[in-house]
């Protein structure tokens, strides 16, 4: 008897490390099919991406169906010579995942073309290839709403991507009214704001107001606190309201840091030093400090975004040069228990080696060297915990309530049948104002 008993706890604890093992492996293959989808570059001669909202240079990346909006795509390939490019897309749902949809779906035509628009650098210690192009166009158009990945591609080797952006296509069909306000629910003007919004689908049916509707919510397009939320606290049959949701309560950052590379003939903003060392210029640039303990101080920024721009030259996406950029950040010695990343458009909001801040013993100071073309940045030093994927800004730029913010709000819906996430509706809401 006791020697079944013992047989049968043995099979119990087999079969407990089998389920186990199977649940450990579904969750690993779970996470392994995750596609990446960030805007990123995956070779180093690529740099200098934007993707922009023709127009309007500071407007998120979000084109109306129906309107004539168009997305332009930019970028540098370090070389002497033209690359033959393609780009295709990809449709993805609301968490930029693909969708079920098939290519003919979502794509009018053909899902790829060719990028015949390109410039030779002029006038650059550095040669370059400049390429740009817009979406929609004669050769791709979008036949449905929704999150789109652009992949751009050799030719000949459409597996491997070399770059990919992301843009959106809204249908517009929900109004979205969104607020923001420091007098949150854990603190009143102090460290936090928090965003509420209201949506209005009047001209839209959803068939359960508390479940139906996705909203995103992103703090000056930062991808790694960006916050999810599907229940709002109330809802009528053409309304739902967002507001007293413990998640839409954000730090509130400071301020972005600027400089400007836009002349080599003399300083320019924030720029200590202007070398050239063959064969690049080099731009040391001012010490930077924390603020975390400093009473805040307004300057009107572009919420983390850039623009190319040669000061001394006509057209600066061929005559921008490139330019090794020496960020230094005094903490008074080692920082402990995380990493501190440049955060900015720049650096597409990735935590990735070449933003990473790196302590020098010798000086006492955190630097990183870059190789950004000439133009006018925002920036700002983000400190990032260890076994966290989520960083903070209190560490060193500090959270004042007053700090002016842009919260973009993004609505999405699904409807029964269908095998994607409609994008039906944004709105966009300014701390500070």
């Amino acid at each position: 008897m006791m020697l079944r008993n013992d047989m049968d706890k043995v099979r119990n604890i087999v079969a407990f490390i089998v389920m186990l093992s199977v649940a450990v492996f579904s969750l690993s293959a779970d996470a392994a099919e995750r596609m990446e989808t960030r805007t990123m570059t995956f070779d180093p001669n690529f740099r200098s991406l934007q993707v922009k909202l023709e127009g309007n240079d500071y407007f998120p990346p979000i084109i109306t169906r129906g309107n004539d909006d168009h997305i332009t795509i930019s970028f540098d390939e370090l070389k002497d010579d033209v690359t033959y490019l393609r780009y295709s897309l990809v449709h993805c749902n609301a968490d930029w995942q693909p969708s079920d949809l098939v290519e003919s779906e979502y794509v009018d035509g053909f899902n790829y073309a060719e990028i015949d628009n390109y410039e030779y650098s002029s006038g650059t210690f550095s040669q370059f290839i400049h390429y740009s192009f817009t979406l929609p166009n004669e050769d791709m158009q979008m036949l449905v709403s929704g999150n789109y990945l652009v992949k751009v591609y050799r030719e000949n080797e459409p597996e491997k991507t070399l770059l990919q952006a992301r843009f959106s296509v809204c249908e517009n069909e929900v109004s979205v009214a969104a607020t923001v306000t420091s007098r949150t629910d854990i603190d009143y003007n102090r460290e936090h704001q928090q965003v509420s919004f209201v949506v209005d689908t009047k001209n839209y049916h959803v068939r359960d107001m508390y479940s139906d509707l996705k909203a995103y919510v992103t703090q000056n397009s930062r991808i790694d606190n960006e916050v999810m939320v599907s229940h709002p606290m109330m809802a009528t049959s053409t309304t739902a309201t967002f507001s007293h949701i413990r998640s839409l309560i954000f730090p509130a950052g400071n301020e972005f840091r600027r400089i400007e590379t836009v002349a080599t003939n003399y300083h320019t903003m924030g720029v200590e030093q202007m070398e050239y060392h063959h064969p690049f210029y080099h731009a040391t640039l001012r010490t930077d400090y924390p603020r975390s303990g400093e009473a805040y101080l307004y300057d009107r920024t572009q919420f983390g975004r850039y623009t190319i721009r040669n000061a001394e030259a006509d057209n600066s996406a061929t005559s921008a040069d490139y330019i090794v950029t020496h960020f230094v950040l005094n903490t008074g010695g080692p920082v402990t228990g995380g990493k501190i990343y440049l955060d900015g458009e720049f650096t597409n909001h990735l935590f990735t080696p070449s933003s990473l801040m790196k302590y020098d013993s010798a000086s006492g100071c955190y630097v990183a060297d870059m190789f950004l073309k000439q133009g006018a940045y925002n920036y700002q030093y983000l400190f990032l915990p260890d076994g966290s994927d989520k960083a903070i800004t209190a560490h060193i730029e500090g959270d004042k309530y007053q700090t002016v913010n842009e919260y973009l709000v993004r609505i999405y819906n699904r409807k029964p049948g269908e095998r994607y996430d409609r994008f039906i509706g944004y709105g966009i809401a300014f701390s500070g104002k």
